[in-house]
């Protein structure tokens, strides 16, 4: 037992750094996330009617369903939530067509015992979190949505609200949500209070004759439609990258805390078997002093 409560204490450890690098991960990709859409937000602000084939609604008659797990265990119930709404979705689905998309070994292997064959599957992602990775998975949505191959993509995964908090999330990727485009709709993490105008941050002013300020319209050198098509597939990177980030930290935390709660049975374990061998060898001992002097009663009599 004192083996295992150091083995436990070293990954809880272990996963307290790797917590700490994956939330660093977190907050760093928020700023490039903001400005993306800020920036899609001020494209379409130009454009009468934005198109785009991310944007076309059909009727979800074919759904793509990606589930993002760990690629190890030891961390609680985590894996297990994920999986868990991952079939009742499958299930509440099941008149439509589904295809899976996994992201970690444990959903690979739970949904492939089910018979599940997936449309693909990505393997020890959250052990490094990389944007390349995001940027082919983001790829191959893309791909599967423009070829009509589906009719939405939905992502289920645990968000990192903190250390002892995971909040499990079905999120609809595909199509992009028209609301996104708005003004007026915040970021996830930003404040509710604070109204973004992407038309006025995005666009200079000067002050006129009158002493009033203007603003002044950017010159494009390309199209804004053909800038605005470019955006699109990069907000949808930078989301697929939010997600990854958000399930590798939801992990790390659930394997610390898994980690530390049992590190801290082992220590009742260790202290009660203590107690008990304690117990067995006084009353060993009790026993051999009892025979030594009935053993020397026995001689002198």
């Amino acid at each position: 037992m004192k083996s295992t409560q150091q083995i436990t204490r070293a990954m809880k450890f272990v996963a307290a750094a790797k917590l700490r690098r994956a939330q660093e991960g977190v907050f760093a990709a928020r700023p490039y996330a903001r400005e993306i859409k800020r920036v899609l937000r001020s494209a379409a602000a130009r454009m009468e009617t934005p198109m785009h084939p991310l944007l076309v609604r059909r009727p979800e008659e074919r759904i793509l369903v990606v589930v993002l797990t760990g690629d190890r265990s030891l961390a609680g119930a985590f894996n297990t939530n994920v999986l868990r709404r991952a079939m009742e979705f499958l299930r509440e689905h099941s008149s439509k067509k589904l295809q899976v998309a996994v992201v970690g070994k444990k959903g690979r292997d739970t949904l492939r015992k089910r018979g599940w064959k997936f449309a693909a599957e990505y393997l020890n992602v959250s052990n490094a979190v990389e944007f390349s990775k995001a940027k082919e998975i983001a790829a191959k949505m893309a791909e599967m949505y423009v070829t009509d191959e589906v009719d939405a993509v939905y992502a289920i995964y645990n968000e990192f609200k903190n250390v002892m908090v995971q909040r499990l999330c079905v999120e609809k990727l595909l199509p992009i949500d028209p609301a996104v485009l708005k003004e007026g709709t915040t970021e996830k993490g930003e404040r509710s209070d604070v109204v973004h105008n992407p038309a006025s941050e995005s666009l200079p002013t000067k002050p006129s004759p009158d002493g009033t300020m203007n603003l002044v319209d950017y010159i494009y050198e390309q199209p804004v439609a053909e800038l605005f098509g470019g955006l699109v597939p990069r907000y949808l990177e930078s989301e697929v990258f939010r997600i990854l980030l958000e399930s590798a930290a939801a992990e790390h935390a659930a394997r610390m805390t898994a980690m530390d709660s049992a590190t801290r049975n082992a220590s009742e374990l260790i202290d009660k078997l203590t107690l008990q061998m304690n117990k067995i060898r006084q009353a060993a001992i009790t026993k051999e002093i009892i025979e030594i002097v009935s053993g020397a009663s026995s001689a002198m009599s």
